[in-house]
């Protein structure tokens, strides 16, 4: 437990009204989470505005309460206390509530559109074989060593984040890699953390429905190597037109990686590429990997580059590196007889395009692909049809289906992805909405050598419909149908 007083140490202050001196159980900003001795924190949310909340927080048995606007009559035995930022005040009262952790751990967080689980999820993976106790947090897991936690956001509110830190930390963690989300950042959920590098990956196409213009979505993943301190590092893809602007007013120091460009810290290439796996050279050094793409050669750059950064052997990193599964959902291959099904978690236009074009790369001419796709509901809109547009130029056959249609219609949304695709063609073209049934008729009609891409889901167990999350795991129906049918 913590007093009021030590919480809101180097905090900033509007007004306080009443005892500082009162002793701290929890802090909360959900009232069902309140309970005796709770600070409790009322925030503006995009849909519920908390402050209608602070009664009902008082009454659950909060002795504090931390908001923007304070109500109009104040108890005599709660504490008041103003600020100018309820989301960044939580982040600072949450690192100051478990002793901020993430002061003793090297934090990495990996930021961009598309890479980020599975660039965390390799360093997890590589820091691991190095034989360092490591720490995860991503969108498909969460881990502590070798103790997984079950993962609900691609990055975690600041109050579980710095849990999730105190634990790694009396559990032996020495190292953290993390997914940071756009929302995250702008929602202050990483405020008064303590980096000691950031990766930015690319930024293309995505949550629009969220930040409304491209411009606020770069803005976004800025913010967050402008907090980086003059301590950490700030890594970022060159090929990426934005990567020199994530540099921009950052205080880190500056490393670049790059497959093209010719003045950068780290460079590769790809000797040869197959479903197999890639032979790279990277730094100057021969090394066989297990992951396929191009794109994953920016991932895998990515990884070596910010091992060598946290002052790793490279002859090391390269032979662990050599080791490295990729994320599950992420270019997952799955053989059957006569047939290879890759599950994807592309649900970009950038994402797909790579994936596709990656396919396109591998494969013989005698070799179809059949994609099957859909797109969220309740999400950007406007990447629908451009998503079935290059599904259909990269692909032979192409199968509209249900992703997560959330709230929305799925009709609806197949009709806005079909705007992608020219009137004129049907034979090449189906519409299944059951996703099962899409999935299915992919594998029962490929010939002999196709490669069918599942795009949208990866990892993900469930289907989401009316509100509701249905078990439905692409992997395992892949697997049950190349049995059943194949």
């Amino acid at each position: 437990m913590k007093t009021i007083k030590e919480l809101i140490d180097n905090i900033s202050i509007l007004h306080i009204k009443g005892s500082l001196e009162k002793e701290i159980k929890a802090i909360c900003f959900d009232t069902r989470d309140v309970k005796n001795s709770s600070l409790f924190v009322a925030q503006k949310g995009t849909k519920v505005d908390g402050h209608i909340y602070i009664e009902e927080a008082i009454a659950n048995g909060a002795i504090c309460i931390v908001a923007e606007q304070l109500p109009e009559t104040l108890r005599n035995d709660v504490t008041y206390i103003q600020v100018e930022s309820s989301p960044r005040t939580l982040a600072l009262l949450a690192c100051n509530f478990y002793d901020n952790p993430s002061k003793h751990l090297k934090l990495i967080g990996v930021t961009g559109t598309n890479g980020k689980t599975t660039v965390a999820t390799l360093l997890y993976q590589l820091f691991t074989n190095l034989g360092f106790k490591t720490g995860l947090l991503s969108t498909i897991e969460n881990k502590i060593g070798q103790t997984t936690i079950p993962s609900t956001h691609t990055t975690p509110d600041s109050i579980q984040l710095n849990q999730l830190f105190s634990r790694m930390l009396s559990e032996g963690c020495e190292y953290c890699f993390m997914e940071v989300s756009s929302h995250a950042i702008i929602q202050e959920r990483i405020g008064g953390l303590h980096f000691a590098g950031g990766i930015f990956t690319n930024i293309t196409h995505d949550h629009l429905d969220y930040h409304k213009t491209f411009k606020e979505y770069i803005t976004a993943k800025k913010l967050f190597f402008d907090n980086l301190p003059k301590t950490a590092f700030a890594l970022v893809n060159m090929d990426d037109p934005n990567g020199k602007i994530m540099l921009q007013n950052t205080s880190a120091q500056c490393k670049t990686y790059s497959l093209q460009t010719v003045h950068c810290d780290f460079k590769a290439k790809i000797n040869e590429n197959s479903l197999d796996g890639m032979n790279l050279i990277i730094d100057n050094e021969n090394v066989w990997v297990r992951l396929v793409g191009k794109f994953n050669v920016y991932n895998l750059l990515s990884i070596y580059a910010t091992a060598i950064l946290l002052r790793i052997n490279k002859q090391k990193i390269l032979l662990k590196m050599s080791m490295l599964e990729p994320a599950e959902g992420r270019f997952t291959v799955i053989r059957g007889q006569d047939i290879t099904v890759i599950v994807d978690y592309a649900h970009t236009p950038d994402a797909l395009l790579n994936i596709l074009n990656t396919i396109g790369e591998i494969i013989n001419s005698n070799q179809k692909i059949t994609t099957v796709i859909g797109c969220g509901g309740n999400r950007d809109k406007s990447k629908r049809p451009e998503m079935a547009k290059i599904a259909y130029k990269l692909s032979n056959k192409v199968i509209l289906t249900s992703d997560n249609p959330r709230n929305e219609n799925p009709e609806s949304i197949l009709n806005d992805m079909l705007k992608g695709i020219p009137n004129e063609d049907d034979e090449n073209v189906f519409v299944i909405s059951d996703r099962k049934q899409a999935i299915k008729i992919a594998i029962s009609t490929a010939k002999k050598g196709d490669v069918i891409l599942l795009a949208g889901k990866g990892h993900e167990k469930f289907q989401e419909i009316n509100g509701v999350k249905y078990n439905f795991d692409d992997i395992a129906i892949t697997k049950h149908y190349l049995i059943t049918i194949k």
